[in-house]
């Protein structure tokens, strides 16, 4: 074990866990950042998607060693104009049925946002492609991020 520092939703941190403990169960283990959820652990449902240096990316299999010195920001810390755009149009437009993707969908919803603050159907598809929805709410992700992305335009 060593110390593992990293800025964690906007606060220097250390951790001392092993190097090769995924990401996931530190955020939801050490600091009890329990949005982040468990899906699948193989990186192909999305469900523990939080950002990494302003990128979505599956927390489930990085090795918190691979974080040290760099950026996390989870659901929990995800605040700014793009981010309180995704979660407004998500309500305004009833996004969620069981909820439990819904940490990971909005945290790639606002990664593709903070990128491209435009994006097309096909744009949309393709961020977010690796997050899945056993309820099947996809139109409706897709809806609200256009909706988001025509909200952002206004405030521009």
């Amino acid at each position: 074990m060593s110390g593992i520092k990293f800025l964690l939703n906007g606060k220097n941190i250390t951790t001392d866990v092993e190097v090769d403990k995924p990401l996931l169960w530190v955020l939801r283990e050490e600091f009890q950042l329990t949005g982040t959820k468990f899906g699948c652990g193989i990186a192909q449902c999305g469900a523990c998607t939080v950002h990494l240096d302003g990128k979505a990316v599956r927390a489930c299999v990085i090795p918190v060693s691979a974080v040290a010195g760099r950026e996390v920001v989870t659901i929990e810390g995800s605040t700014g104009t793009v981010a309180d755009a995704v979660r407004i149009a998500w309500r305004n437009l009833d996004v969620v049925q069981c909820g439990y993707c819904q940490p990971g969908q909005i945290m790639s919803a606002t990664a593709l946002l903070e990128g491209n603050n435009k994006p097309t159907d096909e744009d949309i598809d393709g961020a977010m492609s690796g997050n899945l929805c056993r309820c099947g709410t996809y139109m409706r992700i897709r809806a609200a991020i256009h909706q988001a992305s025509e909200s952002l335009e206004r405030q521009s």
